[in-house]
C-alpha cells in the first residue's frame, strides 16, 4: 500500500522551510551519534519493530540504519526540503525499504490504519499543532499499533523550567527551526488517546551538563486495540 502523494491532500511539498537551521542540524546531529550517544538511543528506540512503519519528521534519516530486518517498509515523512534530500540519500543506504515523502505531521499523506507502528523522534518539539499531529498518528496506525517515541521537553527544577519557558517565548524557536523546550510529550500522547507503555526519562548527553534542551524521554505507547477513531 504506497503512500499517497502529498499533493493529493493539499499538503505543500515544503510545509516547513528552515534551510540554514537544517544544514546546521544535519552537521550537529551526525556528530551527536557518537559524541552524545544518540546512536545507542536510536537502537533502543527502534529495537523489535516489525511490519510497516511510518516515521514522522525523519530529518536527515539517521534512524534508517537502525531499523531491524523485521521491518518490511518505512514511510518517512519530512517537511523540510534540505533535510528531506539528505533523508533520501540515507534511504539508499538503509537495509530495509525506506520511502521518503514530503508532508506535514498535521496532515500525513497516507491512508488511515495503514501502519503497524509509528516513530516520533525529536519532532513533537517543533510541530505547529501537537494535538493535531498526534491525532494524525493515531489515524494512520491500525488499532493496537505501536508508537515509539524519543522526545525532549520540560525538565529540571524551577530555574530550568523558567529558563525553558523564557527561551520558548523569545529566541529559541526562531533560531532552532521552530523547536520548543518546555513541551510535555508524555502528557501530549496521553491526552491524544494513546495508552502509555514503559518510558524512561533521561538527559542528553547522559553524563554531560544539563542544558535547557537536555531533558528527554524514551518510550512506547499504543493506539488502543478497540479504538474506532
Amino acid at each position: 500500500m504506497p503512500a499517497r502523494s502529498a499533493r493529493s491532500r493539499a499538503v505543500p511539498r515544503d510545509a516547513v522551510h528552515h534551510p540554514l537551521f537544517a544544514r546546521c542540524y544535519a552537521r550537529f546531529s551526525v556528530r551527536a551519534e557518537s559524541r552524545m550517544g544518540m546512536g545507542r538511543v536510536r537502537e533502543r528506540l527502534l529495537a523489535g519493530l516489525s511490519g510497516r512503519v511510518i516515521e514522522i519528521g525523519a530529518g536527515n534519516g539517521l534512524n534508517f540504519s537502525h531499523y531491524p530486518g523485521t521491518v518490511s517498509e518505512v514511510v518517512a515523512v519530512e517537511p523540510e526540503h534540505v533535510l528531506r534530500q539528505l533523508a533520501v540519500e540515507a534511504a539508499l543506504r538503509a537495509q530495509v525499504p525506506v520511502d521518503v515523502a514530503p508532508g506535514a505531521a498535521e496532515a500525513l499523506p497516507v491512508k488511515s490504519e495503514a501502519f503497524d507502528a509509528a516513530v516520533v523522534s525529536l519532532v513533537l518539539c517543533s510541530v505547529r499543532d501537537v494535538p493535531r499531529a498526534l491525532s494524525e498518528v493515531r489515524r494512520v496506525l491500525r488499532p493496537g499499533g505501536e508508537v515509539r517515541f524519543f522526545e525532549h521537553g520540560a525538565g529540571g527544577g524551577r530555574v530550568m523550567a523558567f529558563t525553558q519557558r523564557a527561551l520558548d517565548r523569545t529566541l529559541w524557536p526562531p533560531l532552532s527551526g521552530g523547536c520548543h523546550l518546555s513541551r510535555e510529550p508524555v502528557d501530549s500522547l496521553r491526552e491524544a488517546g494513546f495508552t502509555l507503555g514503559p518510558y524512561r526519562r533521561m538527559t542528553m548527553p547522559e553524563n554531560g551538563p544539563a542544558l535547557p534542551s537536555s531533558y528527554c524521554v524514551l518510550g512506547t505507547a499504543w493506539r488502543p486495540p478497540g479504538d474506532g477513531a
